[in-house]
């Protein structure tokens, strides 16, 4: 009780010092960080109307404030009337919801008009009046996102102040106004990058931004740092800072990231130090982030590369199946495919998951090709080497040979990924209207791995379509998801690369077909 009772003294202690800055400031400028002070202590007790009787107090004991007190006025009704509608208070909201909203739009207007467009408050009036009219949904929503637009292009132009145009990316961002948000934080950063920064403080500001999720706004300012000390470091030194711009936003399972970004970056690291500056771990990440990306055959390209150069690396076996897996079924070259799978097959002892999963892939390509017999000696190997292991792929296994004991076809979700993958008259379907990912994608065995896809479709008014989703591959625990399920939900016993493949079909017929990998360690 003593604490509370203190904490309150402190905090009314504080309240009277900022009072006092903001009654002895000479400037406009010296208001702002006094009054963002008082603000926060009245808002985050939920005092707004405290926090308007106080700014009418201020008007009277200090005119030369009166367009931060209208300023602020407005924004305490705009944050009242967001905290009554989250906490439900009707009564109030009802009763006295109209007033708030007249005082809101007036204080921004007075602001306004009494400020020029030179000046920050003139901004942050203009951006307040434009959010609560985006808000209501109202008529007067496009002219004052036109004039905000106008006034911050103006105040950018011969700005020192650059927190403004932050500010308005930033709504712009939250508001979804994807475009003028990626125009503004673009200025943002030209502004910081011109102001004479030091390279170690831009440096800093893009990692911040990173952090906080601004991938536009870090991106834009790491490229000019990049510019700037690409002059003036040492090769070694180069190396090391591009590497690790790269890696931090190489595709990763949490956090942010830009995989195409990380690419521009690895490629810049190239140019400037060429393929000996990438040691396997960095050129592992390197092509794993363009498997992320999608971008298949430049991702096959570097793991090939990391094959050459790093005979001995450990990520050896799976780089070659994922090599495998590519020239498959993405780029149709079942022959290269096998040279790949083979590779990984010819060997008598230490057969690692990727090993026997490549036994698999050449039992099956030698199944569809309908050589029933190298199918069933390459399935046989892969159940006397895999000794009780990998029962992932074993039970895969099992299946083919049974279909092939059987005289049955394979599978027919599997038969038809492999048709479209490998026959050459379906070139069409190039897994371009198909989105398929899985979340995390390296993970630990047993742990929960979430697969969603979405299928680009012709518009079709307001007619729902149902879709198939016909699922093979290796789905662990899931094993095969219904016909009607998008998405599913599935963990793996074995370690090793998993393949997920997806074939999409409307009821005028096939959309698409893709393919995911997934790691398990």
């Amino acid at each position: 009780m003593v604490l509370g009772i203190s904490s309150v003294h402190a905090q009314e202690g504080n309240l009277a010092a900022w009072n006092k800055l903001v009654i002895e400031a000479k400037t406009s400028q010296d208001l702002y960080a006094p009054l963002e002070a008082i603000k926060e202590f009245y808002f985050k007790n939920n005092k707004y109307s405290d926090f308007v009787d106080y700014l009418k107090s201020l008007a009277q004991k200090k005119k030369s404030a009166e367009p931060f007190v209208n300023y602020y006025r407005a924004l305490a009704r705009y944050q009242h009337l967001k905290y009554l509608e989250e906490k439900q208070l009707w009564d109030e909201y009802f009763s006295q919801g109209n007033a708030y909203r007249n005082e809101l739009t007036e204080g921004c207007k007075m602001a306004i008009a009494a400020t020029t467009g030179q000046e920050p408050l003139h901004i942050y009036a203009r951006l307040l009046l434009w959010q609560f009219h985006k808000d209501q949904h109202d008529s007067f929503e496009e002219s004052a996102l036109s004039d905000l637009v106008v006034s911050a292009i103006e105040y950018s132009a011969r700005a020192k102040d650059f927190k403004p145009i932050k500010e308005v990316a930033d709504k712009f961002f939250v508001y979804k106004e994807k475009g003028r948000s990626k125009e503004f934080y673009k200025i943002y950063a030209q502004k910081l990058i011109t102001s004479q920064m030091p390279d170690t403080e831009l440096a800093k500001a893009a990692s911040k931004f990173y952090q906080e999720g601004n991938l536009d706004l870090s991106e834009n300012i790491y490229d000019a740092y990049i510019d700037r000390v690409s002059k003036t470091l040492p090769k070694e030194e180069l190396i090391r800072v591009l590497t690790e711009i790269a890696s931090i936003f190489a595709y990763k399972d949490e956090g942010p990231s830009d995989p195409f970004y990380a690419e521009k970056i690895f490629k810049k690291l190239e140019d400037k130090a060429g393929k000996e500056a990438f040691d396997q771990e960095v050129m592992y990440l390197r092509g794993f982030n363009l498997e992320k990306a999608k971008e298949y055959p430049q991702a096959k390209a570097v793991f090939d590369s990391l094959a050459l150069r790093f005979p001995k690396s450990t990520h050896l076996d799976e780089v070659i199946f994922k090599s495998g897996l590519i020239s498959a079924y993405v780029l149709r070259d079942k022959d290269k495919a096998k040279e790949y799978f083979g590779k990984l097959a010819q060997r008598e002892k230490n057969f690692t998951a990727q090993a026997v999963s490549g036994l698999y892939q050449l039992g099956l390509l030698s199944q569809w090709e309908e050589d029933s017999n190298a199918a069933r000696n390459f399935y046989n190997r892969l159940l006397d080497v895999a000794a009780g292991n990998f029962s992932d792929t074993v039970a895969l296994a099992r299946e083919r040979l049974k279909e092939i004991e059987e005289s049955k076809p394979i599978e027919y979700n599997l038969k038809t990924f492999l048709d479209l993958s490998l026959k050459k008259e379906n070139a069409g379907y190039d897994m371009s209207k198909i989105d398929l990912r899985s979340q995390p994608y390296q993970v630990k065995r047993k742990q929960r791995v979430s697969v969603d896809s979405t299928a680009h479709t012709a518009p079709t008014g307001c007619m729902h379509i149902e879709l198939q989703y016909l699922w093979s591959g290796h789905l662990g625990k899931a094993q095969t998801p219904l016909a009607s399920q998008a998405e599913f939900e599935t963990s793996y016993s074995s370690s090793g690369t998993k393949e997920i493949n997806l074939v999409v079909v409307s009821p005028t017929g096939i959309i698409d077909r893709s393919l995911d990998i997934v790691d398990i360690h």
